[in-house]
């Protein structure tokens, strides 16, 4: 991936290495996934457990974590436990949209699907077991950070996992299958059930540094349009990609008769609806990209946001 020139500051272009970048931090995050279990008993949980946590992936969700906290002046080590916390409650909040009484998948990331491979029942306790997981990961695995920052941080997961985030967006997502939408349900939905965790990465990345309620705000109406976008992209790729370059089944909104942004707006209006989007995300954060240090704290999110969408799988 080539070097990513971003004009952030007022005096200067900044040239930013987004592949270095996103490569280094991708490396940190799956050392620290690897370590983040064990000895759960019985073994059974523990491998059901891994095998979808350490499935590879892109690891947005805990780097725009790590991202977040260094704009707020923070150390990203700080933020690692955090960062592993955010990607445990994604990949439960995959397995559990897999099982066939959701949406009902028999692939993700390039493999079978976990209640393939260890059943439904076992698949949900794995589950379970990672977003509970996560608020240990937060509450006793995070050295150096003072308890308040700490408290906001749960307070944040907890609103992303529960009924006002992830569950919620679900659940009218269900209710919406074979319905005629309209815009306004279908971003709702995807606020919830995609825009919520994102959301909780950039917020408590920050929260760990002890950002202030300006840079709070900046990054609340940043993770809105990355997580809009995101899902955008989302529906496309579903159109337009294959299973194989996806690493989970092609078309299956269209065959389980979901709405999608290319069924209200067709291919080139989503397009342009993503493009709006991050743009408004970088803006919120044009504030915090004076020249100098603020540049390079404020580059990594701002690569984040244009890789969103021009990312193919």
């Amino acid at each position: 991936m080539a070097a990513v020139a971003t004009t952030t500051g007022r005096d200067r272009d900044f040239e930013f290495d987004f592949g270095a970048y996103l490569e280094s931090a991708r490396q940190r995050v799956e050392a620290a996934l690897d370590g983040s279990l064990g000895p759960e008993r019985p073994e059974s949980l523990r491998e059901a457990m891994r095998y979808s946590l350490l499935a590879g992936g892109k690891r947005l969700r805990p780097i725009l974590c790590l991202a977040a906290c260094e704009l707020a002046g923070g150390e990203a080590e700080l933020a690692m436990p955090t960062a592993v916390a955010l990607e445990m409650i994604h990949t439960m909040s995959l397995i559990h949209d897999d099982l066939p009484a959701m949406d009902n998948d028999d692939l993700r990331r390039g493999r079978p699907t976990n209640h393939k491979v260890y059943g439904e029942a076992n698949a949900i306790l794995a589950g379970d077991a990672l977003l509970t997981r996560a608020f240990e990961m937060v509450a006793r695995r995070s050295p150096g950070v003072p308890a308040e920052r700490l408290l906001a941080v749960v307070g944040e997961l907890s609103l992303a996992a529960g009924a006002p985030g992830l569950v919620g967006g679900q659940v009218v997502d269900l209710e919406c299958e074979g319905k005629e939408v309209d815009l306004e349900t279908l971003e709702y939905i995807h606020l919830h059930k995609t825009g919520a965790l994102l959301r909780a990465c950039v917020l408590c990345g920050a929260h760990i540094a002890g950002a202030g309620d300006a840079l709070l705000a900046g990054l609340g109406t940043y993770a809105r349009g990355i997580g809009l976008a995101f899902q955008i992209i989302d529906d496309i790729l579903d159109v337009t990609a294959s299973s194989e370059v996806l690493g989970k089944t092609a078309g299956k909104d269209l065959t389980a008769d979901k709405t999608t942004y290319p069924k209200l707006l067709g291919l080139e209006e989503s397009r342009q609806r993503a493009d709006a989007l991050v743009a408004e995300a970088k803006a919120a954060l044009a504030p915090f990209a004076d020249a100098g240090e603020g540049q390079a704290r404020v580059a990594p999110l701002l690569a984040l946001a244009d890789y969103i969408t021009s990312r193919d799988r």
